[in-house]
C-alpha cells in the first residue's frame, strides 16, 4: 500500500485497534496476544478489561502464529487467530465463532461464493465454469483446540509444508474445519480504496 496499513486512521483509530477492540469486547475471550512490532504496538489503547500481550512477529505468517501461540503465559483450551487487517469483525462474530469450535475442535467464519469463477488458461482464456455449490471464501477468525493448533503449525515447519491460513495447516494434519457463514461484510484491507470502503461501511454501521 506505501504505508503502514495496520496503523492508518479508519474513522477515527488505527485500523488495527478496530480488530483488537472486537476481540476485546467478545465474551467468549479471556486473553488477547498481538503479534507485532513494539512501534506498532505503541499506537494502540490495550484497554483495562483484558490481558493484551504483544509479541514480535516473523518472516513467515505460520511462524508469527507459532510466536503468538508460545506468547500466551498458560496454554488455553481453545485459540482464535484473525488478521488485524480485518477491522469490520464484531465481538459477537468473535463469540459465534468459537462456541462452534467447541462442538467441532475447529471453526473458522467464511462466506459463500456468489459470483460465477471461471478457470482460465495460460494465456489468460477462459477454460470452464466451476460449481459454486460447495466453494467458500475463508475469512477470521479462524479458532481450534489450542493443541490441534499447535500440532498442525509443528507439523507445517517441520514438513516445510506451504499453508495459506490456519486451516490449512489444520487439513495437513487430517483435521477439518466447520464453517461459520458470514453475511457481514469482513474484508481485508489490502488497497488504499479498502479502508473508504471500509470507512463507508463503518459509517453505516454507526447510522
Amino acid at each position: 500500500m506505501g504505508f503502514d496499513k495496520m496503523v492508518a486512521l479508519l474513522g477515527d483509530k488505527p485500523v488495527l485497534q478496530w480488530s483488537l477492540d472486537a476481540f476485546l469486547g467478545a465474551r467468549e475471550v479471556e486473553t488477547v496476544v498481538v503479534v507485532t512490532s513494539e512501534e506498532r504496538f505503541a499506537q494502540l489503547d490495550p484497554g483495562t478489561g483484558k490481558p493484551v500481550l504483544r509479541v514480535d512477529g516473523d518472516r513467515e505468517r505460520f511462524l508469527s502464529v507459532m510466536r503468538g501461540l508460545d506468547a500466551i503465559p498458560s496454554p488455553p483450551t481453545y485459540v482464535a487467530v484473525h488478521d488485524g487487517a480485518r477491522p469490520l469483525i464484531l465481538p459477537e462474530q468473535i463469540d459465534q465463532v468459537i462456541r462452534t469450535s467447541h462442538d467441532e475442535g475447529a471453526a473458522a467464519l467464511a462466506r459463500r461464493v456468489t459470483e460465477t469463477i471461471k478457470t482460465a488458461d495460460d494465456h489468460d482464456f477462459t477454460h470452464r465454469s466451476m460449481s459454486r455449490d460447495r466453494l467458500w471464501i475463508m475469512e477470521t477468525p479462524q479458532v481450534f483446540r489450542f493443541e490441534i493448533l499447535r500440532r498442525a503449525y509443528r507439523a507445517t515447519e517441520s514438513q516445510h509444508l506451504e499453508v495459506t491460513d490456519d486451516v490449512s495447516a489444520a487439513e495437513a494434519i487430517g483435521v477439518a474445519t466447520r464453517l461459520v457463514e458470514n453475511l457481514l461484510p469482513n474484508l481485508k484491507i489490502t488497497l488504499p480504496q479498502d479502508l473508504a470502503l471500509a470507512e463507508a461501511i463503518l459509517k453505516t454501521r454507526q447510522g
